[in-house]
């Protein structure tokens, strides 16, 4: 009989899911080390003296600390998967883990009277291997928006997708195809913060590797196809009561914002720039977050509109939610989500001004007076002027993640789409 194993996991600045095999049970929890210098390698595995990464300091250990109430039934053979929290050796929590950055912010919302929920939205383009090797956009010849069954998806990796979700423990609320083809949609139940985008980090794994035992590879790369949609991730998010109410909605305004959510808006609209260099992290982000293309461009929100950034649910009740759609699969999910909970925080501390709504169609017009940066290294110069994000966030997180960006433009630069692409799909 094959002895259990565990999965140790941890997400690292990459999105990457770095980890270990280890023997045996671990009913009080456990840890284990890796080389701190992960947080400065880049997709290329060159390192980088990165903020925080310790590369010129003989790339000493840092600690994955994990508790046994996280272990979870894995997705291989009879193996357990868990997630862990990074510390230094000195026993501090290391400054780049984005989970507990995470658990910070959601800390500092519970402090106020706050419980964070979070629903996510994956999107993701397959490829397979045509007879030389080469990967190509799967074929899918029945396929449309909202199609299901086997002329959107041929080979049943889907079926599979979701036989295994469910054996492994995850309540999978959706899966679709999108606009374009062979693009997907996988989307998970809301839950506390914490939990949901562990979940989302495991089963965007899973999904990965599950495909590839049918050949796809599932990428969520922004724009893996320059002249078909993007793929995003949509960060579903509301603040619950002691009493288990959700404080978002109120279905008395005619906007359906409380006045918590209203803060909370304002919040986003404010750091719309400064957020852009943590959710849109690759230089082909860019290609995707462009005017008319519904991904989060535009500094706007609205009511029940795929057009603006932020899209304020028309559910009321445990429903209501605030939705922002600038985020893409290249983020760290635990960064990206503290990072929008952070935004909408600063904007309850700081009671900034709100913009009116979008009344436009953002498609052909729009009311946005302003939307992104042009491109990465823009972004990033924004995001290091928006101190009030930086120091929330944390300067030694952003500042690891600004240098090895920066690198990381360089090596772009002159790639044709076909080199872009090789360069990001295997990872991301």
């Amino acid at each position: 009989m094959t002895k259990k194993r565990l999965r140790v996991l941890f997400c690292d600045h990459l999105n990457l899911a770095r980890g270990k095999y280890l023997p045996g049970e671990h009913s009080d929890g456990g840890e284990s080390r890796f080389c701190q210098g992960v947080f400065a390698l880049t997709y290329d595995k060159e390192l980088i003296p990165a903020p925080c990464s310790k590369m010129l300091d003989g790339l000493p250990d840092m600690i994955a600390k994990f508790d046994s109430q996280d272990i979870r039934k894995g997705w291989h053979h009879d193996d357990e998967v868990v997630v862990a929290d990074l510390y230094d050796t000195s026993g501090d929590p290391l400054a780049v883990c984005g989970r507990s950055l995470l658990k910070r912010t959601v800390d500092e919302w519970k402090a106020l009277g706050y419980t964070p929920k979070v629903g996510i939205e994956l999107e993701a383009f397959a490829y397979t291997q045509d007879d030389s090797g080469e990967w190509q956009p799967y074929d899918t010849p029945g396929a449309f928006v909202y199609s299901t069954g086997p002329l959107s998806d041929p080979a049943g990796f889907t079926d599979a997708i979701w036989q295994r979700a469910e054996e492994a423990g995850f309540t999978l609320e959706m899966i679709t195809t999108e606009f374009d083809s062979p693009q997907f949609e996988f989307t998970l139940q809301f839950d506390d913060a914490v939990k949901a985008i562990d979940d989302i980090f495991l089963f965007r794994l899973m999904a990965r590797e599950v495909a590839m035992e049918y050949g796809v590879l599932l990428t969520f790369m922004p724009k893996p196809i320059a002249e078909l949609s993007g793929s995003g991730v949509h960060v579903n998010f509301s603040l619950w009561d002691e009493n288990g109410v959700n404080l978002i909605g109120d279905s008395t305004a005619t906007d359906n914002l409380s006045d918590l959510g209203r803060r909370c808006v304002a919040g986003l609209m404010h750091h719309h720039q400064g957020l852009a260099g943590i959710l849109a992290p690759t230089v082909n982000s860019y290609a995707r977050l462009q005017p008319a293309s519904l991904s989060g461009y535009w500094r706007n929100w609205g009511q029940d509109h795929r057009g603006v950034t932020t899209r304020i649910t028309t559910e009321t009740g445990r429903l209501a939610r605030i939705e922002h759609r600038m985020a893409d699969g290249a983020c760290n999910p635990y960064t990206m989500v503290a990072s929008v909970l952070q935004a909408a925080l600063l904007g309850f501390k700081n009671n900034y001004d709100m913009i009116a709504a979008e009344t436009a169609d953002c498609l052909e017009n729009h009311d946005a007076k302003d939307g992104v940066p042009d491109n990465l290294g823009a972004a990033l110069e924004a995001l290091q002027q928006d101190q009030v994000l930086v120091d929330a966030i944390g300067p030694d997180l952003v500042a690891n993640l600004v240098m090895l960006k920066s690198d990381e433009i360089e090596k772009i630069a002159g790639l044709d789409q076909k080199e872009i692409l090789n360069f990001y799909m295997h990872y991301i």
